[in-house]
């Protein structure tokens, strides 16, 4: 299947759903994992801005990617971000979308600028 790198240098990236564990199987509740590494994957919700357009992706990250606090609002930075389009046929019926992928979410906060209690 074709990947397609997407370019973030430009963008403002901010969390817009903190990352849950994706599930492979609703009906069973089982998580899903990757293929490669067998680490559990994540999915997490980010507010994409570029060329004044915005638009809400959700982006699959395996765990150990994720760094950071990642609550909604957090300016991140995406590492290895790709897009993947995708088509299946359920029911009959033909669904398409594009996927997106990323290697890590890094929190653009620095946790050490927090001040301190006296």
């Amino acid at each position: 299947m074709r990947q397609i790198p997407v370019e973030t240098s430009g963008a403002t990236v901010m969390v817009a759903k903190a990352p849950q564990p994706k599930v492979k199987d609703r009906r069973t509740g089982e998580i899903a994992t990757d293929a490669e590494t067998g680490a559990q994957l994540m999915t997490v919700d980010v507010m994409f801005a570029a060329n004044d357009e915005v638009e809400i992706l959700s982006l699959t990250v395996p765990e150990p990617g994720i760094s950071g606090e990642l609550a909604m609002g957090t300016p991140v930075a995406l590492t290895g971000l790709i897009a993947r389009p995708w088509e299946n046929e359920f029911n009959g019926q033909k669904r398409h979308g594009i996927a997106f992928r990323a290697v890590a979410v890094t929190s653009l906060v620095d946790t050490a600028a927090k001040p301190k209690a006296a």
